[in-house]
């Protein structure tokens, strides 16, 4: 049989859901000369999904047409320096569109689902983390017994939202947009939850939670020593990726664990977090580092410094994404926990062969490849909205915008 070359690469757009469920959805299609020999990939930078789609199909479609899809790292590499300048999300993530693309084409040539061509599974399936959320600690308390109750040992707890947004808060007269949070009420509101959460749920349960850079350094850190007691599973994004310094000083006050990462578009960026072992979890969203080929190289860096994975998962991942994710985690010997948002109805029949969660665990069905398909039929029904974000235009009681 002749080599395949690839014939074909394109951007996909969907949002399935509606109102604050919307998504804005990007999955790369690589379609090959063998015919019904394709790959899907994950893209998807919802905040900017427009300039993705036309990095890939006026840019990376002229760029592979031709080239043999089994060259993954040679393809990587090739897209990663073509442009010049480097690094950046929306590159990355068109990237990692063509190069889960090219796992997944790989996996269907060598009838084998991708974690086999990782190195085989570690476990049979990955323990996932829900996030439950209220505006009072009784209603937070009623939300993670309902995860517990469904079989989930992990769970993410915060209140009033990111930075306590459902907070009151004395905000001035002002026209300025965006989601207004007072971060003073917030680090109160981390404290009395989950004194409230412990004191009735107890320790069985793990616990997370999210800090999403909303204070700043000397605050972030003293949060990070006052919860200390409450024996959180990790506490994730205590700094935004500009203030990584400060990790050194949270490390020496207290020993709770440090996850880190979401943001990150940069090795230059984790490379002194793992060198000198300042987080726990390294937790990068695969698709802005640029797919599976840089996420499994990292995950085995940070197995080296005993720095376990728990990559991004959030609900404006697509299901080929969270598919990655869960390739990843069955391959690494230094998995830690995987974030899981869910799938709607609509997501699980656009996108079959989405995993199933069970028991608080989500499992691959083994197909070859990736093992998830996407209904181009379907999808073209729920179009992209366009439109400005109010949820990262983050602001504090005087109208300051702020880290989101």
């Amino acid at each position: 049989m002749p080599a395949p070359t690839i014939t074909d690469v394109r951007a996909i757009m969907t949002s399935p859901g509606s109102g604050s469920l919307q998504k804005r959805l990007i999955v790369v299609k690589v379609e090959t000369s063998e015919p019904g020999l394709y790959g899907v990939g994950c893209a998807t930078f919802t905040q900017r999904h427009r300039p993705v789609a036309s990095v890939v199909d006026d840019f990376l479609r002229p760029l592979l047409v031709g080239r043999d899809p089994r060259r993954i790292e040679d393809i990587w590499q090739t897209i990663h320096v073509n442009a010049y300048w480097r690094s950046g999300p929306v590159m990355n993530n068109a990237l990692s569109g063509v190069d889960m693309a090219l796992w997944d084409i790989k996996g269907k040539l060598a009838g084998m689902p991708v974690y086999e061509l990782l190195g085989g599974k570690c476990r049979e399936a990955a323990a996932v983390y829900r996030h439950a959320d209220g505006s009072c600690p009784t209603e937070v308390e009623d939300n993670v017994r309902k995860y517990v109750e469904q079989g989930y040992g992990h769970v993410r707890v915060q209140m009033g939202g990111y930075g306590g947004r459902a907070t009151p808060t004395q905000a001035l007269e002002s026209s300025l947009t965006g989601a207004h949070f007072d971060p003073a009420a917030y680090f109160r509101g981390v404290l009395t939850v989950f004194e409230h959460i412990r004191s009735t749920v107890g320790f069985e349960v793990e616990l997370l939670h999210d800090v999403h850079e909303r204070l700043v350094p000397i605050e972030a850190v003293r949060l990070a020593k006052e919860v200390e007691p409450f024996r959180l599973f990790f506490l994730e994004d205590l700094l935004p990726p500009e203030h990584i310094e400060w990790f050194a000083m949270a490390r020496k006050q207290c020993t709770t664990p440090l996850a880190m990462g979401e943001l990150f578009v940069n090795a230059n960026e984790w490379k002194p977090l793992v060198e000198g072992r300042l987080i726990d979890f390294i937790r990068c969203h695969i698709s802005d580092i640029g797919g599976l080929t840089p996420a499994k190289k990292l995950g085995t860096v940070c197995e080296h410094f005993g720095i376990r994975t728990a990559w991004h998962g959030p609900g404006d991942v697509s299901p080929v994404g969270h598919v990655a994710n869960l390739h990843l985690d069955v391959s690494s010997p230094n998995f830690g926990i995987q974030e899981f948002a869910g799938f709607s109805e609509i997501e699980q029949e656009m996108f079959p062969g989405c995993p199933e969660v069970r028991n608080g665990y989500l499992y691959l069905n083994d197909k070859p490849g990736l093992g998830i398909d996407i209904d181009e039929d379907l999808a073209a029904k729920y179009p992209c909205p366009d439109g400005v974000l109010d949820w990262t235009q983050a602001r504090t009681p005087d109208g300051t915008i702020v880290y989101p």
